[in-house]
């Protein structure tokens, strides 16, 4: 019998963990730009065979659809899995990759850069640094008042959120209205269109960093989310470890936020779809997260890029779906407490 739960825990793994992959590989298939497979799979085997291909498809799957699901899978992730961290550090199920203002001051750093620079070139630095620049706030408003408690940290970010938010609308009143003002408006309901082996590069940094650090120590999460007075009888260091966790979820959403733009939801709904296949072990939760977070956001990019003649942003199709899904989650769980 234990033999029969090992052999199908393993399947499950496996399956969840290969579906990125082969979401990925299905995803340069898909495209308005009519590529039969033969073509494109000699395309994939050119490096390899050194066969004679035609340029403009090599360009369409190589430089336009690849690094966008490559990208696509790593943002996607990284918001799942910085949620799942947020989530078990806060033991709050509302909570999500942006709760400490990230996303609000990513979105202020792009919409200054775009009404500065006019330039998208500068849009990715100014994003991830007031991103981080917003946590460091969150820090500073726990310093004020003394206190490094949760509930601090997450009143700082609902703050710190307000005050970008303000500042984003400040600049949107100010932008040029037949310039400025659409690149705003449309880089802060997310999209992938831009993507790039170079921002693949750059992001994947803070990404991998973030990520990473998050798989090294969320075995602690599980100690974390008993409480402090129980995590500090078993000797773990309550806020060196709780600054840690923040600093590698702020990395690994900063640098999402600042290639993606604002995409809401994947913080909050998948992490809960994790749970609903494995609980609450963060051990298991956070690579399983990570997964799911990929797989959905690739498919969610795959729908935005087929659904209509014009892309639509991906965070109306993350709301979209969101929504309904946290419908059916209150309807299962029957307002339990989590």
């Amino acid at each position: 019998m234990k033999q029969s739960n090992r052999l199908s825990r393993i399947r499950f793994y496996i399956l969840l963990f290969g579906s990125p992959l082969v979401l990925i590989f299905i995803s340069v298939f898909l495209g308005r730009y009519p590529i039969s497979i033969s073509d494109i799979l000699t395309i994939l085997a050119s490096p390899f065979t050194g066969q004679d291909i035609n340029a403009t498809h090599f360009s369409i799957i190589l430089h336009v659809r690849l690094p966008r699901v490559l990208l696509g899978a790593m943002v996607g992730g990284c918001l799942a899995v910085s949620g799942a961290a947020f989530q078990g550090l806060f033991r709050n199920p509302l909570v999500s990759s942006g709760m400490l203002g990230v996303s609000s001051g990513a979105g202020f750093g792009a919409a200054l850069a775009i009404i500065l620079f006019k330039n998208f070139f500068y849009v990715y630095p100014f994003s991830f640094g007031f991103g981080l620049v917003a946590v460091f706030l969150c820090f500073f408003i726990g310093r004020i008042t003394s206190s490094t408690q949760a509930i601090t940290l997450v009143l700082g970010g609902v703050i710190v959120g307000s005050i970008f938010s303000a500042l984003i609308s400040f600049l949107k009143y100010v932008a040029d209205p037949y310039d400025e003002l659409p690149a705003i408006v449309f880089w802060l309901m997310g999209s992938l269109s831009r993507a790039e082996y170079s921002q693949i590069l750059t992001a994947g940094i803070p990404m991998f960093m973030g990520s990473a650090g998050l798989m090294i120590i969320r075995w602690r999460l599980n100690v974390l989310a008993m409480g402090d007075k129980e995590a500090q009888s078993l000797g773990v260091k309550v806020n060196l470890n709780r600054v840690f966790i923040i600093i590698c979820a702020t990395l690994a959403t900063a640098g999402a936020v600042c290639v993606s733009g604002v995409i809401g939801w994947v913080g909050l709904v998948v992490p809960h779809m994790g749970r609903m296949m494995i609980g609450n072990n963060n051990r298991d939760l956070i690579p399983v997260t990570f997964s799911i977070g990929a797989t959905f956001l690739v498919i969610v990019d795959d729908i935005s890029r087929l659904i209509s003649t014009s892309e639509m942003p991906l965070g109306i199709l993350t709301a979209l779906i969101g929504g309904p899904f946290f419908i059916y989650l209150l309807k299962q769980t029957k307002g339990r407490e989590w």
